[in-house]
C-alpha cells in the first residue's frame, strides 16, 4: 500500500473519513486495471477464436497496428442488435428479481447502525431463466442461441460499456447528502474511488446494486453463453455434442446454480460489507460470461472427445474441488450462525470474536479457495493441452484469490492485532497446505 494524496477537510463527517492508503498501486494501477482488463478480454477473443485463426494464432502486427487505427474495426465493436439483446437481459433479471418471490435476510449492521435487508430469489431468477431456454429449445430447437457465438465481440462491447455506466453512475450518486461511503474509497482521486467504489451500498429503492450485480446478471449469463456454445456445437454437428463440451457446461451451470442457491452467503463477504460498488466489482458482469466462458467458445471450433476414462478423472478433479469448497464454505456458514456441529476448535480473541482452528479451517486459512482452485482446473482439462489460453481462467483466479486473500489477512491483522499473529502460528497455511 501508498499513501493516498489529501487529508480530511474540515467539512467530512467523522462517518466517511478519507482513505489514507491506496491499494491496487494507488490511481496508476486502478487506470491500469480499468484499462487493461477490457483489453484483456477482447485479446482473448481476438487471440482465440474461429474467425482469426483459433487459439493463439500467429501474430501479423502490422495487420493490429492498421485496425487500431482504423475507425471501420473500432465501429465493428458494436452492433445496435446485439446491444439490445444484452439490455433485454439485463432487463429481465432485474423484473425477475423484482416480481419473483422470495424470502428477506438482514445483511451484517454498518458502521451508521444501520442493517440491509436483501431480497433473496437468485435461484428462482435462474430456474426461470432456464425455463425459457427450455421452452425455446423444445420449440425452435438450438439454432437460435448461435446469435451469441456469431455476435459475440459485440455482446462483450454491450456489457463492457453497462460495467462502465454502473461504475459511473454509483460514482456521481455518491456525492448525495447522506451517502454512506466506503472505507477505501474516499481518496478524493477520481481515477482511484472510480475504480474501488466511492458509496459502500449505493441502491435504487430496495434494489442493492452491488449484490445484484455482484451475483445475477454475470452468472446467469455465463450459464447462459454455455449452453449456447453448446447449441451452436450442437447445430454444427448435426445434433452432437461432445463429452468435453458436457463437462464444461455441466461444471460451469452447477458452480452458477450453486451460487444463486446460496445467495444469503455472499452477504457476509468483504466485497458487500467492506467494498464500495465501483468499477473493480461492476466489471464481474462481463468478466463472468465473456471471459469465464473461453472453454465452452474454444470447444465450438475445436471439438474434442475426451473418451469415459478421461472423462471419468475430471470429473473426479471437480467432484474433489466441489466437495472442499462447499464443507469448508459450511462450517464457516454454522459457525457465524452459533452452530457447531462437528465440535469445530477455535480461537477467541479479546474483541470477543472466534476463529476456527479445526477442521478444514485448520488446514488452511482459505481452504475454500483451496476448492475453487480445483474447480477451475477440471473445467480447463477438458479442452486439452493443444493452447494455454484455455487455462487463462485458472492462472487468472489464482492470482485473484492470492491477491484476495492479502487483502483479507491485512483486515484480519488490522482487526485482531496479536490474537491474529496468535491464529496464524496456529493455521500458518494460507491457501494449499504445506505450499501455500
Amino acid at each position: 500500500m501508498t499513501s493516498a494524496e489529501g487529508k480530511t477537510t474540515a467539512g467530512s463527517s467523522e462517518l466517511n473519513p478519507r482513505t489514507t492508503q491506496y491499494e491496487f498501486l494507488g490511481p496508476p494501477g486502478a487506470l491500469a486495471i480499468c484499462i487493461g482488463t477490457p483489453v484483456v478480454m477482447y485479446a482473448m477473443y481476438f487471440g482465440c477464436s474461429e474467425e482469426y485463426g483459433g487459439c493463439s494464432p500467429p501474430v501479423d502486427w502490422a495487420a493490429v497496428a492498421g485496425a487500431l487505427t482504423s475507425w471501420r474495426w473500432w465501429r465493428g465493436l458494436w452492433d445496435t442488435q446485439a446491444a439490445s439483446l444484452y439490455l433485454a437481459y439485463y432487463g429481465f433479471v432485474v423484473v425477475s428479481w423484482y416480481l419473483l418471490p422470495g424470502k428477506f435476510v438482514q445483511g451484517l449492521p454498518m458502521r451508521n447502525g444501520q442493517v440491509k435487508t436483501y431480497k433473496v430469489n437468485a435461484f428462482a431468477s435462474m430456474l426461470l431463466l432456464f425455463g425459457i431456454v427450455a421452452g425455446v429449445l423444445w420449440r425452435h430447437g438450438p439454432q437460435p442461441f448461435t446469435i451469441i457465438y456469431e455476435k459475440w465481440v459485440e455482446l462483450l462491447t454491450a456489457s463492457t460499456l453497462m460495467s462502465f455506466a454502473l461504475a459511473l453512475g454509483c460514482y456521481l450518486a455518491s456525492f448525495r447528502d447522506g451517502a454512506l461511503l466506503a472505507l477505501g474509497g474516499n481518496s478524493g482521486n477520481f481515477i482511484y474511488d472510480f475504480f474501488i467504489g466511492r458509496e459502500l451500498n449505493p441502491s435504487i429503492g430496495s434494489l442493492d446494486l452491488k449484490s445484484f450485480n455482484e451475483l445475477r446478471p454475470g452468472l446467469m449469463l455465463w450459464a447462459l453463453v454455455d449452453i449456447a456454445m453448446a447449441c451452436t456445437q450442437a447445430v454444427r454437428r448435426g445434433g452432437h455434442i461432445t463429452d468435453s463440451m458436457w463437462l464444461v457446461v455441466l461444471f460451469q451451470c452447477w458452480y452458477v446454480a450453486d451460487a444463486l442457491y446460496n445467495e444469503s452467503a455472499v452477504f457476509t463477504t468483504m466485497d458487500i460489507t467492506s467494498d464500495g460498488f465501483g468499477f473493480m466489482l461492476a466489471l464481474a458482469i462481463t468478466i463472468e460470461p465473456f471471459l469465464y466462458s473461453l472453454q465452452a467458445r474454444y470447444l465450438v471450433f475445436n471439438p474434442i472427445e475426451l473418451g469415459p476414462v478421461y472423462t471419468a478423472m475430471i470429473l473426479a478433479v471437480n467432484l474433489l474441488g466441489y466437495y472442499i469448497f462447499r464443507a469448508a464454505n459450511g462450517e464457516k456458514n454454522d459457525f457465524r450462525n452459533g452452530r457447531n456441529p462437528k465440535n469445530l476448535q477455535y480461537l477467541t480473541t479479546e474483541s470477543g470474536r472466534k476463529l476456527l482452528t479445526s477442521g478444514w479451517w485448520g488446514r488452511s486459512r482459505h481452504p475454500n479457495y483451496m476448492g475453487d482452485l480445483l474447480m477451475a482446473l477440471a473445467w480447463s482439462l477438458p479442452t486439452g493441452f493443444n493452447t494455454p489460453l484455455t487455462y487463462f481462467y485458472v492462472i487468472y483466479f489464482t492470482i485473484l484469490l492470492v491477491h484476495r486473500q492479502q487483502r483479507d489477512d491485512e483486515a484480519c491483522r488490522q482487526k485482531y492485532g496479536k490474537d491474529w499473529e496468535k491464529y496464524k502460528s496456529i493455521v500458518p497455511w494460507r491457501i494449499l497446505p504445506y505450499l501455500y
